[in-house]
């Protein structure tokens, strides 16, 4: 009888500690995703920032200046709900902005236009890794936690469920092209 019983608590021991294996990594990466969504929102106030520095310079003819400067300015100070909107509307922006090589010509050719066309280059062109990042803990996020034993051991507490940012990050073409991507 004392032998069943050993076997019984070992076995509740073993259960026990790949639980709170399970619920360590699921915490670790819900950190992972709290570290991805920082870098996500810098990077994106990064590019918004830039693009308005890039609106306010007088180097883009007066209506583009406007269209880049409210776009950015909308995708800065967007709510939580509406930020994915609000920066696909900052791409859709730029793209329209910096639609021609020659657009972009006219920037670099003006006084610190050079170094503006750089930052905003990579300023694009890191949006959709950060992105990525994201979405990637998000999605490893999401594929634990529909595990049932994590479901029926509630082993996520009171975490909310991780959201995927969702926007178009596609970058203007004029623009990567020339700075190498």
């Amino acid at each position: 009888m004392s032998a069943t019983l050993i076997w019984i608590l070992v076995g509740l021991v073993a259960i026990g500690l790949y639980l709170s294996w399970t619920a360590g990594r699921l915490d670790r990466l819900h950190a992972r995703i709290d570290a991805a969504r920082a870098a996500l929102d810098a990077q994106l106030l990064r590019r918004a920032s830039v693009a308005q520095e890039l609106a306010t310079s007088k180097v883009l003819d007066p209506a583009a200046s406007i269209v880049l400067y409210e776009a950015a300015h909308a995708a800065r100070q967007a709510e939580e709900e509406q930020r994915e909107v609000a920066e696909s509307e900052l791409s859709q922006a730029l793209r329209a902005v910096l639609a021609e090589p020659a657009q972009v010509e006219a920037v670099r050719e003006a006084p610190g236009g050079e170094e503006a066309a750089r930052e905003l280059a990579q300023a694009v062109r890191r949006v959709p890794m950060a992105r990525r990042f994201h979405n990637d803990a998000v999605r490893a996020a999401r594929a634990l936690r529909r595990h049932r034993k994590v479901r029926w051991f509630r082993l996520a507490g009171h975490a909310p469920f991780p959201m995927a940012f969702e926007m178009d990050d596609e970058p203007p073409t004029a623009l990567v092209d020339r700075a190498g991507v």
